[in-house]
């Protein structure tokens, strides 16, 4: 598996250099390429296994792997604005808006997206019809429905100065992360014109257990590992799975998620199995 996800790792950083490369020399176009550089690449990798476990090549699917990212980075530039969680370090490195400036970390989050919508255009994907699925499908999940929505969801919480009930911080989640790794997870199916019923309930647990993990490594992780500020959330008071549940609770909770997860997949047997250590990855990663 680890074979796998680096290559999944090197083939969408060059799909994403080549999307970015032709574009006009600037700081926009420099801080697009800085921003796609890095990171786990969960949401490419669940793409591209996702693909190959409903018969989709691999190079069908790369273009929806770097849509995915594209979008995912748009997100992390947007959220480590002033305005949003302010954050001065990603991956390792200064934010967007630190290393140029808040108006160019804007530009360059609202050209990302469009970038996402451009990729999933690529003919390579295979018919218009499985295009139009996916871009509809992304639109939601990025949008006032998914990711944004957790968003406003968050920042309306901490406007208010109430934290969230587990009820609450469920549903956040299940936007502002779950929704881009639902999209994730069902791209193949979506590109095959199969039913995406199994891979949804797959999902749905999956990006739970993320947002948990998330949250137990801002209490036990290092800033050297994960490559961002640690600690925040309970610097800032804030509700999270850690602290409504307990350090051990929400560790058990993420292993039962993971559990539901792979439960999903028993009707795709074996062939699964990339899909069943990406469950196991996601909580037991250190970064």
């Amino acid at each position: 598996m680890q074979d796998r996800l680096a290559r999944v790792r090197a083939d969408v950083q060059a799909e994403l250099d080549r999307a970015t490369g032709t574009l006009p020399d600037g700081d926009l176009s420099r801080a697009m390429r800085y921003a796609v550089q890095g990171g786990k690449r969960l949401r490419a990798s669940l793409v591209m296994e996702s693909a190959r476990l409903h018969g989709v090549p691999d190079d069908a699917a790369l273009p929806v792997a770097a849509a995915v990212e594209a979008l995912h980075a748009y997100s992390l530039v947007h959220d480590d604005l002033p305005s949003m969680d302010d954050d001065d370090l990603r991956r390792g490195q200064p934010t967007v808006h630190v290393r140029w400036t808040e108006a160019t970390a804007i530009l360059a989050g609202d050209a990302l997206q469009a970038l996402a919508f451009e990729l999933l255009a690529d003919a390579r994907i295979g018919t218009a019809e499985a295009r139009l699925r996916l871009v509809a499908a992304l639109a939601q999940a990025s949008g006032a429905r998914g990711m944004v929505w957790g968003q406003a969801l968050d920042i309306a919480a901490e406007t208010a100065g109430t934290p969230l009930d587990l009820e609450a911080i469920t549903r956040l989640q299940g936007g502002k992360t779950g929704a881009l790794i639902r999209f994730a997870a069902t791209a193949g199916p979506l590109i095959a014109g199969d039913d995406p019923a199994a891979m949804d309930r797959y999902a749905d647990a999956l990006g739970l257990a993320f947002q948990i993990a998330d949250d137990i490594l801002d209490v036990t992780g290092s800033e050297a590992a994960t490559g961002k500020r640690v600690g925040k959330d309970a610097g800032a008071g804030k509700a999270t799975f850690v602290s409504l549940l307990g350090l051990p609770g929400a560790q058990a909770e993420a292993r039962r998620l993971a559990e539901v997860a792979d439960g999903a997949l028993r009707d795709y047997g074996a062939a699964a199995g990339n899909l069943r250590a990406l469950s196991r990855f996601v909580i037991e990663r250190d970064t």
